[in-house]
């Protein structure tokens, strides 16, 4: 049987994350449609493709290798975006996870700069080498993204470099067409350094 990933309720002080079901999809559908030059190259549903985009997230857990959640503000008690726990590696014995990617992140304009992506990443990562005691942690996004690319070495990740023509583009109009992608990664050794630089990051925000 193919191993199924799966990722529990986390809640951190700014943001809670759950696991994605079509009760966020109204909240998400309005998160969507604030500012949207702030997206960039990341491929956000419109308020209308939200439900479909939920649909396809969840026929991606069927295969077991994804687990998507809901950004729940805490001070709003609202979703604000979304992400996830991807693209699962396991050693030889097909049961013992050592590699997981975190992904499909996005959040509303007016939660941006909020401290919300940093408590998110910092919750995420401390599951994945504290709970399942993985030995790495994957991020990815287009090349060009320069925002993306900035917020990611933001909360601790470590630029590998770029691999070219690696996955389909994102971007709009880009249908059918390749993008490079910049990747970055935390592994178990840094993991520590890394933990207590974000939660001091985090301890910044709402004082």
């Amino acid at each position: 049987m193919t191993p199924r990933i799966e990722g529990p309720l986390l809640e951190g002080r700014l943001v809670r994350l759950e696991p994605l079901e079509r009760r966020h999809a109204d909240e998400l559908a309005e998160a969507a449609e604030e500012h949207r030059d702030s997206f960039g190259f990341t491929w956000v549903p419109r308020a209308e493709e939200v439900p479909a985009y939920i649909a396809a997230q969840h026929e991606r857990v069927a295969t077991g290798r994804l687990a998507p959640y809901a950004q729940i503000s805490r001070a709003t008690g609202r979703a604000v975006g979304a992400t996830a726990f991807w693209d699962p590696r396991y050693q030889p014995d097909g049961e013992t996870l050592f590699a997981v990617e975190v992904g499909f992140t996005w959040l509303a304009a007016s939660a941006q700069g909020t401290g919300i992506n940093a408590e998110a990443k910092l919750l995420l990562f401390q599951h994945a080498f504290e709970q399942w005691g993985v030995g790495r942690v994957d991020l990815k996004t287009d090349a060009r993204n320069a925002r993306s690319r900035a917020a990611i070495a933001a909360v601790g990740a470590r630029f590998e470099g770029v691999l070219r023509n690696w996955s389909r583009s994102w971007a709009p109009g880009e249908d059918g067409r390749l993008r490079d992608s910049a990747i970055f990664s935390i592994v178990d050794s840094e993991w520590p350094q890394t933990k207590a630089a974000l939660q001091e990051r985090v301890a910044r925000y709402g004082k």
